[in-house]
């Protein structure tokens, strides 16, 4: 390093001392310092201090979420090993890896190998695993901000430990951007270890915030309208920039972007790409490689790109909309000026304009550090039933000596006595249900105790249908003459007729006819329908909506410095003048009557997922006030409840309403927890080995799963009420779907704010664009925009305020 000019940063040269002295621990810097060779050098310098200590194999394990981040992980950790004149050899393994590198791997490991954590446990699943980490030094675990917290990060808790029970003497590093939770971080992935050290870096990024501002403040804004408007603003910036990141939210807003910036500048033809999770990987690493050498003046992008992918020609970020997280945002504003000490610039590109309040919010908590915690996952016990097949597959374990190892990770620390028996009683019998069917008794118990899988399909479905990403049924979109060109998910191209045309990267596409799990496509141009795919829907994180509810009780006396703040005043005071900007001790309903009907919009700023149950919530406790019925819409701001019947309520029955006693009751009477346990049992069957997905090549379709689980729940519900992948269906349900903990704080803040009721005969700048996304479920693009105009002409007449 120091030959090319490079010092080492402080916190390098400390994990570097750590690792030599012994230390497991944690490394916290951020994008762009050289957190992976703090770790990958440290196992360098280290073999050449003490080369006795290491045998020929594999003695660096490099576990990375995203396989996109290997490969080139793998080639500068080469050129290093190159560099300094070692005979190592550094390697990937994951799906995209050819059959004979893993046939050869299995016989004579690299010294250095970077897996993904499904990749570690068909690791674990060979029967001479024994073989392949007996020379292991140390385990890296990358990106774990962005695992823990999921049903992966607990994958790799499970390995950790498994392996360290196996092989105590190796030390295990994770590497990760800032989150809230540190300390549980490091809880989480060393939960066992005594000599262990969390190394944060002095070093912090500059962040540059700019936002885009449009020519003039819509007073009654509609999420996506002034988006399409602002390409053309967005077109300088990546004129004036080497290579730029455009990232939106959704893969369907990457499409529309993409053709927005073609439409707007013709010339960006062959210059600019397209990258989100539903294109081939092929494309995909074109477009990343084109990226690295600086061939490609922009990538429009979803969170396929967030992730410690180093372009070095990138110089400047655009933000497409509402990050949804302050954490998220930081993590893609460091993906330009990728350099230490270069300042990273990130653009923000409103879509409407009270996403203008969201910069003045983030700049907040950038500037006060306020990143959000990733809460870790405990007992999951579809990821574990499955872990114990893997283990049984792998030569096999007894019961009475895997215990204490699985109850030493921190997803299963209050793992019972009872709760163990019955996941061993699940892999050998299929619990109470299993019993009668054979394909449940995938694990045999020997007569010295070790249990294993003997039947060979039983081996070979499992390793088909390892890991716990269970996405909806993806169909795969073909040109008729054989070019591949993605994937989309079922549900939308069910939608769609021979004939009917929509956009896949980039491209127009006419949809020819579908079979199996196939669509067969044309060339073509002209009008078409943008994917909309369910798995795009980001939360808005608890502190980012405790910053916005700050700025919009600052607004009405926006601070000089704060240029969002003062551009968006005329909607301000029109909000003041025919409702109130809620300060931060205030809670805002609004009452409006117009000739549609009757309109109760309400504004806890928790983001739309909590508003989906809020809303639901509200219009059970009014209907057992009141006999009425409504619809719903939500944005990230609030909900509205709408119905053509006068909704008659006064200050004291509000009050009632927004009660904080008997809360997850009422919400459970006010949701279908049934039903939506239901479909999140799906998820948990396919991962537990009760429904399989992938059956010889073909994966099958969601229908089908959710038939297939669905009868099963349905039996459980009868016949076995305690069982623990039943118990966790509804768990699941109240801490991820109804986000149960965020709700309750959400009804405390209200219990302790001061509930202002206001009546209007208009729709204000706050209520408008929860309107508009309640047409939008209704109408097309074109009629939508017809019925807007006539809405904003109808309500209160203003001046649009120009720049």
């Amino acid at each position: 390093m120091q030959q090319k000019g490079n010092t080492p940063f402080s916190f390098q040269k400390k994990a570097w001392k750590k690792y030599g002295n012994g230390y497991s621990g944690m490394v916290v810097a951020p994008t762009g310092f050289g957190k992976t060779f703090s770790i990958f050098l440290a196992v360098l310098i280290d073999f050449m201090n003490n080369p006795s200590r290491y045998q020929k194999g594999l003695k660096l394990l490099w576990i990375t979420p995203l396989r996109s981040l290997a490969k080139d992980l793998a080639r500068a950790m080469q050129e290093v090993i190159d560099e300094i004149g070692l005979d190592w050899e550094v390697e990937v393994r994951n799906g995209d890896t050819d059959i004979k590198i893993k046939q050869r791997q299995s016989r004579q490991m690299p010294d250095v190998l970077l897996v993904t954590p499904e990749s570690l446990h068909l690791l674990l699943a060979q029967k001479g695993r024994q073989h392949f980490f007996h020379a292991l030094q140390c385990i890296a675990v990358d990106e774990w901000h962005e695992l823990l917290g999921t049903k992966r990060g607990v994958m790799v808790e499970l390995a950790l430990g498994f392996l360290k029970h196996q092989h105590p003497n190796f030390r295990i590093w994770g590497i990760t951007a800032t989150i809230g939770n540190l300390d549980e971080a490091m809880e989480v992935l060393i939960p066992t270890v005594e000599k262990r050290v969390k190394i944060v870096a002095r070093e912090k990024k500059k962040i540059a915030i700019i936002p885009v501002f449009p020519t003039e403040v819509e007073v009654l804004p509609w999420a996506g309208h002034l988006g399409g408007k602002l390409a053309e603003e967005v077109v300088p910036i990546i004129l004036e920039s080497k290579s730029t990141l455009v990232f939106t939210n959704t893969r369907s807003q990457s499409e529309m972007w993409y053709q927005l910036l073609l439409e707007a500048y013709p010339d960006f033809a062959g210059q600019i790409a397209l990258h989100h999770s539903s294109i081939d990987s092929h494309i995909r690493q074109w477009i990343e490689e084109a990226l690295s050498e600086g061939k490609l003046k922009a990538v429009v992008a979803t969170s396929s790109l967030d992730l410690g992918v180093d372009f070095k020609p990138v110089d400047t970020v655009v933000q497409v909309g509402s990050s949804k997280g302050v954490a998220r945002f930081m993590q893609r504003a460091g993906r330009s000026g990728h350099s230490p000490y270069e300042l990273s610039k990130i653009y923000f590109v409103p879509t409407h304009s009270l996403e203008l309040i969201e910069v003045a919010a983030l700049k907040e908590a950038v500037k006060t550090q306020t990143i959000e915690n990733r809460d870790p996952m405990v007992l999951t016990f579809d990821v574990l039933v499955q872990f114990l097949v893997t283990i049984a597959l792998g030569g096999g374990f007894k019961a009475n000596e895997l215990y204490p190892v699985i109850k030493n990770t921190f997803a299963f620390q209050e793992i019972t006595e009872e709760e163990w028996g019955w996941c061993i009683f699940f892999i050998t019998q299929g619990g109470a249900i299993g019993k009668n069917y054979e394909e449940f008794h995938k694990v045999v118990k020997k007569k010295d105790g070790l249990l294993v899988v003997e039947k060979r399909r039983t081996a070979m479905l499992h390793r088909m249908n390892m890991g716990v990403i269970v996405s909806d049924a993806m169909m795969r979109v073909k040109f008729l003459s054989g070019g591949y060109i993605g994937m989309v998910e079922e549900y939308f191209i069910s939608r769609l007729h021979s004939g009917d045309k929509f956009v896949l990267a980039g491209r127009v596409l006419e949809l020819i006819r579908v079979k199996e799990m196939t669509a067969y496509v044309r060339s073509s141009s002209g009008k078409a329908f943008t994917p909309s795919w369910l798995g795009g829907r980001l939360p808005l994180s608890s502190n980012l909506s405790q910053f916005l509810r700050q700025k919009l009780a600052r607004a009405r006396h926006p601070d000089s410095r704060e240029k969002e703040l003062q551009f968006l005043h005329p909607l301000v005071v029109r909000q003041n003048e025919h409702s109130h900007i809620p300060a931060e001790d205030e809670f805002l309903v609004e009452s409006i009557h117009t000739k549609e009907g009757y309109h109760l919009f309400m504004y806890p700023f928790e983001g739309r997922l909590v508003h989906e149950v809020m809303a639901s919530l509200v219009a059970y406790r009014i209907s057992l006030l009141i006999p009425i019925s409504f619809s719903m819409a939500m944005n990230d701001y609030g909900f509205e409840l709408f119905s053509d019947s006068e909704i008659a309520l006064d200050e004291s029955q509000l009050k009632k309403i927004l009660r904080r006693e008997n809360l997850m009751e009422d919400v459970i009477s006010s949701i279908n927890a049934t039903e939506m346990a239901k479909r999140k049992f799906r998820d948990i069957a396919v991962i537990s080995g009760m429904v399989v997905q992938n059956l010889y090549g073909k994966q099958q379709n969601n229908k089908s799963l959710q038939a297939s689980s669905g009868i099963i729940f349905q039996v459980l519900e009868e016949h076995d009420p305690q069982n623990l992948l039943l118990r966790q269906a509804y768990t699941e349900v109240f801490n991820q779907q109804l986000e149960e903990p965020r709700l309750v704080a959400a009804f405390e803040r209200i219990h302790h704010s001061k509930i202002i009721y206001k009546f209007a005969t208009g729709f204000t700048p706050l209520s408008f664009p929860i309107k508009v996304d309640s047409l939008r479920q209704s109408l097309s693009s074109e009629d939508l925009t017809n019925r807007i105009k006539r809405l904003q002409q109808s309500n209160w007449k203003s001046p649009k305020r120009k720049r």
